[in-house]
């Protein structure tokens, strides 16, 4: 049995690494791609979590963006969490955020995630509006203004 592949998405992980100061984009879907943060108690819940700096020590959120079944991340590492530290963080406190806030218990993310590193020749501000946009995209609204569930370090 030990000889055998691992399956899933922790099979994908091994071998990867996460660097320090390195840049990421990361989605993350809710359990079952259910839309969870469609209700606006819970995204507010979620979002706080994203607007606290203590929850990801010393690596920061430069864009993020909540979906009603999915969030998007772009992270910069520090050079003390590594990437599935941070992201478990980032679901982790949210999770409890909402089931403190609002009751509850259960999953709210699922265990996956799909992260890409950002090269040195992408461009960071490219992929932040590529994030920010996601809510037109979906045609959620006709202004990303008019979207509350968003920031950018940049504004």
């Amino acid at each position: 049995m030990d000889c055998l592949p691992r399956k899933g998405h922790h099979a994908l992980r091994k071998g990867r690494s996460s660097l320090p100061g390195h840049i990421y984009h990361v989605t993350a879907t809710t359990r079952s791609r259910a839309p969870r943060f469609a209700d606006h108690r819970l995204a507010q819940a979620a979002c706080r979590c994203f607007e606290d700096a203590a929850v990801l020590g010393d690596a920061r959120l430069l864009t993020w963006v909540l979906m009603p079944d999915h969030a998007h991340w772009l992270v910069q590492l520090g050079q003390l969490r590594s990437l599935p530290g941070a992201i478990h963080a980032l679901k982790a406190f949210s999770t409890r955020n909402i089931h403190r806030e609002l009751g509850g218990c259960g999953s709210i993310w699922s265990r996956a995630y799909h992260d890409h590193a950002l090269r040195r020749d992408e461009d960071v501000l490219t992929v932040a509006r590529y994030i920010v946009a996601n809510p037109l995209r979906a045609r959620l609204v006709k202004r990303i203004g008019d979207y509350p569930y968003w920031n950018a370090i940049w504004l």
